[in-house]
């Protein structure tokens, strides 16, 4: 079964053809900056060419969307990145734009599918997947299908509140995981101990280089996510961790270490799944959405 995977970013639009895991053919195009319907026609070409390129269409899209979603209307409740889509929806302008089935999928979510049926947790029943980047998120994989939660709101994994009262999130609230760990909770920590602007790069480079500052803020930011991977472990009980994200895979040794450490500390007692590294890269949001419209379009015969 031929299908269209679309993921959805805040700067740019991909779009692949699939030929079961074989990707025939890719295009990425920019996310216009006026958003709204504007995302939909740029989400259409990208589709058209990239089942040009392949020489067939799919017969299915499945698009990786970040924002909460409302699965069983086909709408994009809002994205913090991407203007014009709040109450927007998505899948019946898409489908119109089209002219083909069109299955939506949280962004995270969909890496974690990917990674579940062709990554580092292939061949598991079960599977709890994280990213930590820029941001950080993640998604359940239980029964060989994403947990979305009776809301749509499940596998929110960068939003679990680890330091009631701390930084703000961009979600609003303060302490979550993300507003602790993720790489702009990094580059805010060096910024103001240092006095200056320091990026996620920099940081790796002064902590490479002995400097205690930069030692102290990347080591605490592995172990909030090794103690938060430790409580997610204790809620879904997966057969594996699958840990990604450009910041996590490119940290240097001691992150994983001390993140491992506590990982291991807070499931004294407890058995403790293996802690994987993801395999998909920045493949997975791709793949992930194309596995979401060739299952549900198996599944609807």
């Amino acid at each position: 079964m031929r299908v269209v995977g679309l993921d959805l970013g805040g700067t740019k639009i991909a779009a692949g053809v699939f030929d079961g895991e074989k990707l025939l053919s890719k295009v990425v195009l920019p996310t216009p900056e006026e958003g709204g319907i504007a995302v939909v026609k740029a989400l259409a070409e990208a589709t058209q060419r990239a089942e040009a390129e392949a020489g067939t269409p799919g017969v299915a899209i499945g698009l990786g969307t970040p924002g909460p979603l409302d699965f069983k209307e086909g709408v994009i409740r809002f994205t913090p990145n991407i203007r014009g889509l709040v109450n927007f929806p998505i899948r019946r302008l898409l489908e119109e734009a089209t002219g083909r089935p069109v299955y939506l999928e949280n962004d995270a979510n969909a890496a974690a599918l990917a990674e579940h049926h062709l990554g580092a947790a292939r061949g598991e029943a079960s599977s709890l997947f994280l990213t930590v980047s820029t941001g950080i998120g993640g998604g359940v994989v239980l029964g060989g299908r994403v947990l979305r939660g009776e809301r749509g709101q499940g596998g929110e994994l960068g939003h679990i509140t680890l330091l009631p009262g701390g930084p703000l999130c961009g979600c609003g609230l303060e302490g979550c995981l993300e507003a602790l760990a993720a790489g702009r909770a990094l580059e805010r920590e060096a910024s103001y101990a240092y006095n200056r602007r320091v990026d996620t790069k920099e940081l790796f480079q002064l902590f490479l280089e002995g400097e205690p500052k930069a030692k102290r803020i990347l080591l605490q930011a592995a172990r909030y996510v090794g103690t938060g991977l430790a409580s997610l472990v204790k809620a879904f009980d997966p057969g594996v961790v699958v840990l990604g994200g450009g910041l996590a895979l490119n940290a240097p040794l001691a992150y994983w270490e001390a993140l491992e450490e506590a990982y291991r500390h807070y499931l004294s007692g407890w058995e403790v799944p293996p802690l994987r590294r993801a395999l998909l890269g920045g493949e997975a949001g791709l793949l992930g959405a194309a596995l979401t419209a060739y299952l549900e379009a198996r599944d609807k015969g």
